[in-house]
């Protein structure tokens, strides 16, 4: 289909926003980025720009992977509600129906935990030190050339992911702590917690004796034929894979999550765009990897100002309300926000013009990195506003 928008076709739209996204590409500060836009139909733009290995001279593209941060939370949502859906849970349900050993705040030890409160981050959980310590893991010992952070632990010291929680949130684990836990009831208070999100994957493989890898590769990724899309390394191609960076010249070293539900999940703008057109669909009633009634809980907000301290009305604070692990803001966009060591991720559609958008960078921001950031942003608004005014015609 040709747009028409103020006599333009959309060739001359997308050649346009190509230009100004390489104009700003040319500021220097982040070394590769990729950029979908997105309606219930399909992909309507996606371009790479910049270089996934600067070193190999090799192009960051659409199809380009590399993990996405906190967006992979809202994954765990998706298989949340598909579970509950094949009857193997109820969000509802205290979190100890499905966990071999006990968690419960030692503050409120009476006061069971929710799978709800884990989804809300509303659990009393919080993320202790010991999740930046620990939580990093080299790919392989030797990176040559490459920067290893501080808190990037050897790749003998990888941990299974049960193993990991029980060590933090088990009263027997060698790193549990009280503080590890908010002096609040269960339910009562927002605290945005990495180590709830990687507990509710645990619940989903406990309740459906199947992997977090395996569940969401049947109940998402291959119904949307997500093909460069996996939960490790061994699951993609790793010659798509980009170097992620630190600055404009420093390489980082690849790294795993010990805690991967919550921001490992690889995969592109290509891909990404799949999803987000799915969750655009769902929204409006039409989805296929969830019933209606499973996307709007999804999308529902949960939360109250009772539930925070200050909430933050920004167009793009995925934490001013919650679904089911999915953030909604006080301007009606509906997303996530996602940031790692050399990753910076946004994906959000507007509820009210029905498109999306993707941007996933392979570079640490910053101050004028984040600046260089925000602009690629606007330019994606500019065009959302372009489309809605054509779909209005």
């Amino acid at each position: 289909m040709i747009l028409q928008i103020f006599g333009q076709t959309d060739d001359l739209i997308s050649k346009k926003l190509t230009e100004d996204l390489e104009q700003i590409y040319s500021q220097g500060h982040i070394n590769g980025f990729s950029v979908a836009i997105v309606n219930q139909k399909g992909t309507l733009f996606e371009k790479g720009f910049g270089y996934s290995d600067k070193r190999e001279n090799k192009k960051y593209t659409v199809h380009t992977i590399q993990n996405i941060a906190s967006i992979s939370k809202t994954f765990i949502g998706i298989a949340l509600l598909k579970a509950q859906e094949l009857g193997k849970l109820n969000l509802d349900d205290p979190i100890n129906n499905y966990l071999p050993c006990k968690v419960m705040n030692p503050y409120f030890p009476n006061n069971s935990i929710t799978i709800r409160q884990l989804a809300t981050h509303t659990s009393s959980i919080k993320d202790p030190s010991r999740y930046e310590r620990n939580g990093y893991v080299l790919k392989e010992k030797y990176n040559e050339g490459a920067k290893i952070n501080s808190n990037f632990r050897a790749p003998d010291e990888m941990m299974e992911l049960n193993q990991f929680l029980e060590q933090i949130l088990n009263t027997e684990g060698k790193w549990y702590k009280k503080k590890n836990f908010l002096n609040k009831i269960p339910g009562e208070k927002f605290e945005y917690s990495n180590i709830a999100a990687g507990l509710a994957a645990v619940i989903i493989e406990n309740a459906t004796n199947e992997s977090f890898i395996e569940f969401t590769n049947k109940h998402i990724l291959k119904p949307l034929e997500m093909s460069n899309t996996g939960w490790s390394f061994e699951d993609v191609d790793f010659s798509k894979y980009s170097k992620l960076y630190l600055n404009q010249e420093t390489e980082l070293a690849f790294y795993r999550l010990v805690n991967y539900p919550d921001g490992g999940l690889i995969t592109s703008s290509a891909d990404l765009g799949k999803y987000l057109t799915e969750l655009i669909s769902g929204y409006g009633g039409s989805g296929k990897i969830l019933n209606k009634d499973s996307y709007e809980e999804l999308f529902r907000p949960t939360l109250s100002d009772v539930h925070y301290e200050k909430r933050n009305e920004s167009a793009y604070n995925d934490e001013y309300n919650m679904g089911v692990f999915m953030g909604i803001s006080a301007q009606g966009q509906i997303g996530h926000t996602g940031g790692d060591p050399g990753v910076a991720t946004y994906m959000f559609f507007n509820t009210k013009t029905k498109i999306g958008k993707i941007l996933i960078v392979n570079t640490e921001l910053n101050k004028e990195g984040i600046n260089e950031f925000i602009n690629i942003w606007q330019k994606l608004e500019e065009m959302e506003m372009k489309l809605k005014i054509q779909k209005s015609k």
